[in-house]
């Protein structure tokens, strides 16, 4: 019993320190997203010109992902993370310290140049140390806690900016120095030596070859990043949506983002419940129908009910319910078909998902934040992209053993 209780322990630390280093992509670009005003006057610049700060962290960022996992395939996965939150703190400081919003988009492009190695890392790990319905249970507990870090990043941000905005950028520094003590005193290297694999460009592309030509692990993973897509187009166009559309303060993010993660916890939580009980099939067919019913709930509101925060947040908080249950599922399921690359795999994974991102960032969401009826669209129209690739797929057609 007691070896059992030390296990169980074991495996939560392990997904806490596996959590925070996921968390710091969502902590780069939701802790500042209520001080867009402030950095406006401090940078003067235009809104748009701020908002594509995000596209400057969000495309290198997908870049990087597609060479971190590699590296942590050749050099291992505790020295990628050191390597990468070294830099990524070093960028934070940088962005303090911008004086202009060139400076801010050139250290948010090294901050996104580092700040995959962490996200890329914790997927191939879960992989490494877990197996069958456990690594299941293992993911969505990642997920679960790396979902708080959106409804605390801007309510953390909101109450920096009280001091000045600069003590946001210093709090990402902080928090990637923490992140690092952790995974080096409480992770295992789980790439030794004599599993590495040299690191040559030509032996990445290869590796990059064989993923993306594998049409299974590309409508697993275009069906997983387009689900998030659908909630991320909130978080991007969050400083126009919440004030300007809404009406809230710099101070009230925590207004969307608290209810959308506690939606995605839910999800993350039934996810784990589900390991082992019903088969894959099952949970994504419930979680599409389930994101299916809450995009139509948020095109009725937009049409058919006046603007308020209640009615136009709620079912974007629903909708993550859905997204967060089909996220482990399909995450495993790209991983697995790649398990002697599985860092690279891993970082194929990534790359789609922020390239989606980095789209919705720089062209999707300008488009359609005129109001919320456009955010409610791109939404459903990024669902039905999901639902018609994954359909595709054989976790779809057939029952995937958990």
């Amino acid at each position: 019993m007691g070896a059992f209780l030390m296990y169980k322990s074991s495996a939560f630390t392990l997904s806490l320190v596996l959590a925070s280093l996921a968390a710091l992509a969502p902590f780069a670009i939701d802790t500042y997203l209520p001080a867009f005003s402030g950095l406006e006057t401090a940078l003067i610049a235009s809104p748009l010109e701020l908002q594509q700060s995000l596209t400057f962290y969000l495309l290198p960022y997908a870049l990087m992902t597609l060479w971190h996992g590699a590296i942590s395939d050749s050099i291992g996965r505790i020295t990628t993370i050191k390597w990468g939150l070294a830099v990524f703190i070093l960028a934070s400081i940088g962005c303090a310290f911008a004086s202009n919003v060139e400076a801010l988009w050139f250290f948010r492009a090294l901050q996104g140049l580092s700040g995959g190695a962490g996200n890329v890392v914790a997927r191939a790990m879960v992989r490494d140390l877990f197996e069958g319905p456990q690594a299941q249970r293992v993911m969505a507990t990642v997920q679960m806690l790396f979902g708080i870090a959106p409804a605390v990043a801007p309510i953390i941000g909101g109450l920096l900016l009280g001091m000045h905005w600069q003590a946001i950028f210093v709090f990402l520094a902080l928090y990637a120095a923490v992140s690092l003590w952790a995974a080096v005193r409480y992770l295992p290297e789980t790439v030794p030596a004599d599993k590495r694999m040299p690191l040559s460009t030509k032996k990445v592309m290869g590796a990059y070859r064989t993923v993306f030509s594998d049409k299974e692990f590309n409508w697993v993973v275009l069906a997983s990043a387009a689900n998030f897509a659908a909630f991320f187009i909130y978080v991007l166009a969050s400083p126009v949506f919440l004030v300007k559309q809404l009406g809230l303060t710099d101070q009230q993010f925590g207004y969307m983002f608290i209810p959308t993660v506690c939606g995605m916890v839910l999800g993350s939580y039934l996810a784990k419940r589900a390991a082992g009980i019903y088969s894959s099939q099952q949970v994504l067919k419930a979680a599409y129908l389930w994101m299916g019913a809450m995009a139509l709930l948020n095109l009725g509101v937009c049409l058919l009910l006046p603007v308020r925060p209640f009615y136009n947040i709620l079912p974007v908080a629903l909708f993550n319910v859905g997204m967060a249950l089909a996220m482990p599922i399909l995450s495993l399921a790209a991983l697995d078909r790649h398990a002697k690359i599985r860092g690279t795999a891993a970082s194929g994974q990534a790359f789609i998902q922020m390239l989606l991102s980095a789209i919705s960032a720089g062209l999707i969401v300008p488009l359609v934040w005129f109001q919320p009826l456009g955010l409610a669209m791109a939404m459903a129209g990024y669902l039905i992209f999901s639902f018609c690739v994954l359909r595709l797929s054989a976790s779809w057609r057939v029952v995937v053993p958990n």
